[in-house]
């Protein structure tokens, strides 16, 4: 299968996915570019204009905490979706941008396959560089930054797997991925309100301190119960 036959499926079975091509009025941008220590320093100063004068480490988590949503993004939504996933890999993968530094999506350009431990060993090769530099930029702590990426994984998987109406068969995917991936990313875990399953955090995105907003409803720097309160009341 190429990129376009999988972006098909994609765009059949989910139609607000993560990006299948480029829009009008995005910036097409590289996703090697995370690594670029001066490009980077630049997109994550432009988080200031929607979140305020917070400090580089906030702004460079609220940075990451969007980006590695839409990076995982393809290759997950195709993996679940057809069986086959895109290449996740910062060479294949293109994000894009909207002028003031959101993310629209990402694509990729080209098709990896089913294995696990291919997949794994992939995501390892995208998301330690890029987590490595941002830490470099911005101050914030390697530890966060790869449970941002565990949540995104987690996240990506259970949207998908919702689309395709087997959101257990996509969850059950994130134990062998993870341990594909290494043993310095945690693992995806997953929780129950009611029937609704949901990604239990074990990150923060850290925009209530750049805000000084509320918590998000999921956040994990709350008390399980009142998280799980807040859970129940936004779902039903």
């Amino acid at each position: 299968m190429t990129p376009d036959d999988l972006y098909r499926v994609i765009s059949h079975r989910m139609p607000h996915h993560a990006g299948s091509a480029a829009l009008p009025g995005l910036l097409a941008i590289p996703a090697a570019s995370i690594t670029d220590e001066t490009w980077l320093r630049t997109r994550i100063g432009l988080s200031s204009k929607l979140y305020g004068c917070a400090p580089a480490e906030v702004l460079g988590t609220i940075w990451w905490y969007s980006a590695s949503s839409v990076l995982v993004a393809p290759a997950l939504e195709s993996l679940v979706l057809t069986g086959t996933a895109l290449d996740p890999s910062l060479a294949a993968v293109t994000l894009d941008v909207v002028a003031d530094g959101r993310f629209a999506g990402a694509r990729s350009s080209a098709v990896l396959g089913g294995d696990l431990d291919k997949l794994g060993a992939a995501f390892a090769g995208a998301l330690e560089p890029a987590i490595e530099t941002i830490a470099a930029v911005s101050g914030a702590r390697i530890p966060a930054l790869r449970a941002i990426a565990t949540d995104s994984i987690g996240n990506r998987l259970l949207w998908a797997g919702t689309a395709a109406g087997d959101p257990d068969r996509a969850m059950d995917l994130a134990g062998p991925l993870a341990a594909a991936i290494g043993n310095r990313m945690p693992r995806p875990r997953f929780a129950r309100i009611g029937a609704t399953p949901v990604v239990r955090r074990a990150s923060c995105c850290l925009i209530y301190q750049a805000t000084g907003g509320d918590k998000c409803t999921s956040c994990p720097r709350q008390p399980p119960a009142e998280r799980e309160r807040r859970l129940r009341s936004a779902l039903g």
